[in-house]
């Protein structure tokens, strides 16, 4: 990560506490982040430089309108026209670091085949948290190609109860 990042999330997570919105904003800068690495064609869009900057801002208007706060859809648009709309990635995810820290925890990354209830989601929490042993804030993605189950990523630490990585360990010993 260079300190240009670690400055912009800094300084992302400074402006949202001031604003008293910082779990929303990390919320949202997180799903954007997913949504783009999920697809080519949101990144280009927002990353692609030979593109004028108001046809790139015209993209963070219609996908975050009525969806963001005007505070989250500001900040996008300050990074895209800035040039740095390849980089949200790598910044929301240390926006949604440094929110999760300033709150005494760490982040667990979770793919679920579905989406999980609040009361799945504070089990998993309390979970996680004893399995680790410190308090963790779960982000879920929903990525269907697990098939089922969980897989859970903290730090470096993977936890894979995956009906897909069952099913190929199955496969292996057959």
């Amino acid at each position: 990560m260079t300190d240009r990042t670690e400055a912009y999330a800094g300084a992302i997570v400074e402006i949202a506490r001031a604003e008293d919105s910082l779990d929303t904003v990390s919320d949202e800068l997180y799903q954007l982040a997913r949504a783009m690495d999920r697809s080519d064609e949101l990144r280009l869009a927002l990353a692609d430089r030979s593109l004028p900057a108001a046809r790139r801002l015209v993209v963070v208007d219609e996908l975050l309108e009525h969806r963001a706060l005007p505070l989250t859809t500001n900040i996008v648009a300050m990074l895209v026209g800035a040039g740095r709309g390849g980089d949200i990635p790598t910044i929301a995810d240390r926006v949604v670091a440094l929110a999760a820290e300033s709150r005494g925890k760490a982040v667990a990354e979770v793919r679920s085949a579905v989406p999980l209830t609040a009361e799945q989601l504070s089990r998993l929490e309390a979970a996680l948290s004893s399995n680790v042993g410190r308090q963790v804030e779960v982000k879920v993605i929903i990525d269907p190609e697990i098939l089922g189950g969980l897989v859970a990523q903290i730090d470096d630490t993977i936890i894979d109860g995956s009906i897909r990585t069952r099913i190929e360990k199955l496969k292996e010993q057959v």
